[in-house]
């Protein structure tokens, strides 16, 4: 189904995560993250979508462009340029993460239940409070662009994980 900008952003600002898994991207491998998410179908009163699967973040890779080679500063003096020098002799030039995810649609379950959507979640939440699954996430969402959530879930976790992936990039001399 492809979805319109208007409902893409309604997906995006509408997504609520409901649990947060306690692990991060990891640094130096890949990490596999469960979800449960919840959505009311559109044509149905009195029903929660219940969708459970895995979404796997491949380890995050350092991506080194050329870097200050051919910079150009113009309309500056001359001096400007010792500034380009001083940023290479330092090793401060521009580092980027690509972070990769796998959607695993092959271990996606789904189902209905005949329940409020308050009720399923509170049933949902005390259930991953149980079993304290440190990997797990709960995110309730639209149900028609529901993969659209989980891929702000997936862009929310490379923000939380960026720090910790930076740290303990240069604990190990990569940085």
């Amino acid at each position: 189904m492809e979805h319109s900008p208007d409902s893409i952003q309604y997906a995006m600002e509408t997504a609520r995560l409901l649990c947060e898994p306690d692990r991060r991207i990891d640094t130096f491998g890949a990490t596999r993250f469960k979800f449960t998410m919840l959505s009311e179908p559109m044509d149905s009163v009195g029903q929660v979508r219940i969708r459970q699967g895995e979404i796997e973040a491949q380890k995050p890779q350092i991506i080194r462009p050329d870097g200050l080679k051919g910079v150009e500063l113009e309309g500056f003096q001359e001096k400007a340029g010792e500034f380009i020098d001083w940023l290479k002799a330092n090793k401060l030039e521009p580092v980027f993460f690509q972070y990769g995810f796998v959607f695993k649609r092959t271990h996606v379950t789904e189902g209905i239940l005949n329940d409020n959507m308050e009720t399923v979640r509170d049933r949902v939440l005390a259930d991953v409070k149980a079993t304290g699954d440190p990997m797990l996430a709960v995110i309730e969402g639209v149900d028609d662009a529901w993969e659209v959530c989980l891929l702000k879930f997936a862009i929310d976790m490379i923000g939380k994980s960026t720090d910790i992936n930076v740290f303990d990039f240069k604990r190990k001399g990569l940085l």
